[in-house]
Order: structure tokens, then C-alpha cells, then sequence
């Protein structure tokens, strides 16, 4: 794998073809690039960052009124999720950070693995505004997928059918300051890779992103205004045969001041079979069910999945 000292801009308003080469260079070296002229408006990403800050500030008993549940939606305290799975470094602490989760909502399969009602805080504005964010953001995560498809030589539909009904996944986030003198194994985020297909990431200005070059290095991916850092996951580089990475990353902040971002997580149907696009050369994967891959990753890294296969 080629190495690389910094992290590519890629502008949607560019003519078409241009954007799917620089997507395919972008992605098939860093694995990163920052999206912009994404066409997500920037009021609302204002106000999504407005209502995960409304809903930090609340006290931690109403917080736990909606603690995060079989079906992955909710509050995710701090000290409650562990990259176990890590590949990337021997992580024994849990990651210094705290969330909420929203799912997409569907009724077509109830008993379907994480299908369910989402938990809202009594919060005014807030279940609308992240269902706004949601909506224009799985449109953004669906122009995106379609240009990976051709990145890959594919047809650019090539890829809908898993992504018609997407899983998707927003999570918004805050990680306290770490201390000056915190333990190097004490991360807000451990080096990890995703597990899914895209995630596209809004932050703020604080800083404490940084992505793993081949060579080992770390390297800063800063907030660049009118952006989001968009970075390729497991189950996309499966999909891409390998030729799309998913690059180890992990937050850091000692900044000495909150830090707030909001990713979203575009994946495929949880029932979909995942195995390498055609035309992409001879297989480098097996198939491998979603569903059953993720049960496998949610249990192993999260306490409330950890009870739940226990009662079950």
C-alpha cells in the first residue's frame, strides 16, 4: 500500500468523471479525503451540533432514562464501549468518550436484528432536527456510494441494492479533555478501523482526529470549513475487492477542552451477503453476512450488548 503525508479534497461540484478519479485515488491510498460541496446545509449541521451540545449538558440520571438498548439506540455513558477487537493496539481502557445513537427506523422486518424504535431525550427540537440531518445525510451517503461503485469499475448501481435500506447510525459525540499526564493506552477513541462502509464526519474546531499512514505515522485531519472527513470501513473495503482502505484512526484530545463531533455511519441492509463487486478481480474475501458480523462486533465492544447476550 502506497504511503501518504496528508489527506485529499475531493469538490462534488467538479465534473463527474473527474470526481470518481480523484474518489478512487483518494480511497485506494489514505483511505480518507475531505467531501466538499456536499450539498448538506451548513444551518443544520449547525443545529445538530446545537442539540448534541442540549443534550450533553443534561444531568446524568436523565441521560440514563434512554441508556442504549438491545437495538443499539441511546445513551452510551463514558467507561461503557472497548475496542477489544482492535487489531491496532492492546486496548484495555475504555474509550474516553460519551454519545447518543439514533438508528434509521423500520417497520418492514420488527423482529429484524436492530430493527426498532429509536429513545429521544425531552429535549425541544431535537428528535426533528436529527431526523432532518439523518434524511440529507443518507442522500449524501447514497451519491457517495454510488461513486465508490464506479471507483471500482463498477456500474454505479451496482451497489443500490444494498443501500436502499441502509443501516445508518448517528452518533453524536463528546470527549472530555484528557489529562496532561494521561496514560499513553488512554485514548478518547483506540486506533480502530470501521467496521462498516462510509462514515462521513462532521466536527468541530478542537482538533484530536489523526489517521495511521502505512508507515505507522500519525497525522492530524483538522476541521476544514464547508467539509466533512469522509473515510472508507471494513465492510466497503470487502466490497472493493481491497481496493478501497479502511485506514486505522483514533482521537486524542489534549486540548484541554471539550470536544464535540458527529459522525455518521452509511451502511449496508443488515442482511446483506457481503463478497467483492464484479469485475473486480479474483476474490480476496469470502461472503460474510452483515448481521451476523455485526452482532459479533456490537458484542464484543459494547456493556449493554454484553448483557443482553448473556440474558438471552
Amino acid at each position: 500500500m502506497p504511503d501518504f503525508t496528508k489527506i485529499a479534497i475531493i469538490d462534488l461540484s467538479n465534473p463527474h468523471d473527474s470526481v470518481v478519479s480523484k474518489f478512487a485515488d483518494a480511497y485506494s491510498t489514505a483511505g480518507f479525503a475531505y467531501i466538499k460541496n456536499h450539498s448538506v446545509s451548513q444551518l443544520l449541521i449547525d443545529e445538530t451540533f446545537k442539540a448534541s451540545k442540549n443534550f450533553h449538558r443534561l444531568n446524568e440520571a436523565e441521560k440514563r432514562t434512554i441508556l442504549l438498548d438491545k437495538n443499539h439506540r441511546g445513551y452510551i455513558p463514558i467507561n461503557t464501549s472497548t475496542d477489544v477487537n482492535s487489531k491496532l493496539a492492546d486496548v484495555k481502557k475504555p474509550n474516553q468518550s460519551s454519545s447518543f445513537m439514533m438508528m434509521r427506523e423500520s417497520d418492514e422486518k420488527p423482529n429484524e436484528y436492530l430493527s426498532g424504535p429509536n429513545q429521544w431525550p425531552d429535549i425541544v427540537g431535537f428528535r426533528n432536527t436529527l431526523t432532518a440531518y439523518t434524511e440529507q445525510m443518507s442522500t449524501l451517503g447514497k451519491r457517495l456510494i454510488s461513486i465508490a461503485a464506479e471507483a471500482c469499475n463498477a456500474k454505479p448501481n451496482e451497489l443500490t441494492p444494498a443501500f436502499n435500506l441502509p443501516t445508518t447510525w448517528l452518533r453524536l459525540l463528546h470527549y472530555p479533555p484528557s489529562p496532561i499526564l494521561s496514560p499513553d493506552d488512554l485514548y478518547g477513541s483506540a486506533p480502530h478501523t470501521d467496521f462498516g462502509a462510509l462514515t462521513l464526519l462532521a466536527q468541530d474546531g478542537i482538533g484530536g482526529l489523526q489517521v495511521q499512514t502505512p508507515h505507522g505515522d500519525w497525522i492530524d485531519v483538522p476541521k476544514i470549513d464547508g467539509t466533512f472527513v469522509v473515510n472508507v470501513g471494513d465492510m466497503l473495503n470487502r466490497l472493493s475487492n481491497g481496493l478501497l482502505k479502511s485506514t486505522p484512526h483514533r482521537v486524542i484530545n489534549r486540548s484541554g477542552k471539550e470536544r464535540y463531533s458527529i459522525p455518521f455511519f452509511f451502511d449496508p441492509h443488515v442482511n446483506t451477503i457481503i463478497k467483492p463487486l464484479k469485475g473486480t478481480g479474483d476474490p480476496q474475501f469470502e461472503p460474510m453476512h452483515f448481521g451476523d458480523f455485526l452482532r459479533s462486533e456490537l458484542g464484543a465492544s459494547y456493556d449493554s450488548h454484553k448483557k443482553s447476550a448473556n440474558q438471552t
